[in-house]
């Protein structure tokens, strides 16, 4: 009998604290929050802090060490003046090219500008020749003309043959003129020395009264057009005893 006063006993105590257990817990604002298992893990290290840092592992270290490297030449410093003296070199080809082109355009523009010119003042080259004919034929009419009018003498002077001598005279004169306008000059060597790029020896004859290699006879004067040959003078020089 007493054996099972107990086992009932024991029995309702067990589901009394079944339902307690699965009753859900009221927490109150006193009621402790419950520790995460995260939270109340704490990890300790097995040996001691150490109070003082290795020498060599703070900031102050590590500055110093990179102030070491930046002032120890590196490869990128080296690549970078190699480009930088290759960059210089280049700026000074350039230069002397630029130079050398503007020394060349100046001398073609003042080779063009001597080229204009020639061939400007030379133009009526050919002309010229062609023209300068003419006025020694006048020279020769005139040569012809004096001649024969010294020869007449004062009591049988021809007043015909004298105006027409001075008007044949006059043309030659004004020919001259328009000729020198257009750069066209007759000159006479005659009594100069002689020069072989302007004179053209026909003959040689010894005078004792007259200095060697002068010219004494001026055959057929001569021609330039703008300072330049365009005939030369034929003439007769003093030859040397």
């Amino acid at each position: 009998m007493l054996k099972q006063v107990i086992s009932k006993s024991a029995r309702a105590v067990c589901s009394n604290s079944r339902t307690i257990a699965q009753r859900p817990l009221l927490r109150t604002q006193f009621s402790p929050a419950p520790l995460s298992p995260l939270r109340s893990i704490r990890w300790y290290s097995e040996q001691p802090e150490s109070a003082e840092k290795k020498e060599g592992e703070g900031p102050t270290a590590q500055v110093e060490a990179q102030d070491g490297e930046a002032s120890k030449p590196s490869d990128v410093e080296a690549e970078l003046k190699k480009k930088l003296e290759a960059k210089e070199k280049e700026v000074i080809d350039w230069k002397d090219k630029y130079l050398r082109s503007v020394a060349d355009f100046r001398n073609l523009q003042d080779r063009t500008q001597r080229e204009m010119k020639a061939a400007r003042d030379f133009a009526i080259q050919k002309f010229a020749k062609d023209l300068v004919d003419s006025v020694d034929n006048l020279d020769r009419a005139l040569m012809m003309g004096q001649e024969k009018i010294k020869s007449m003498g004062e009591e049988n002077k021809n007043e015909d043959l004298i105006n027409f001598y001075e008007g044949v005279k006059m043309t030659e004169t004004n020919m001259l003129q328009t000729l020198q306008k257009h750069g066209l000059e007759r000159f006479d060597p005659e009594g100069e020395k002689f020069n072989p790029n302007e004179h053209e020896a026909t003959f040689m004859t010894p005078m004792p009264d007259k200095e060697e290699n002068t010219v004494f006879h001026v055959q057929q004067k001569g021609f330039k057009l703008n300072g330049r040959v365009l005939r030369a003078a034929k003439v007769g020089v003093v030859k040397g005893q």
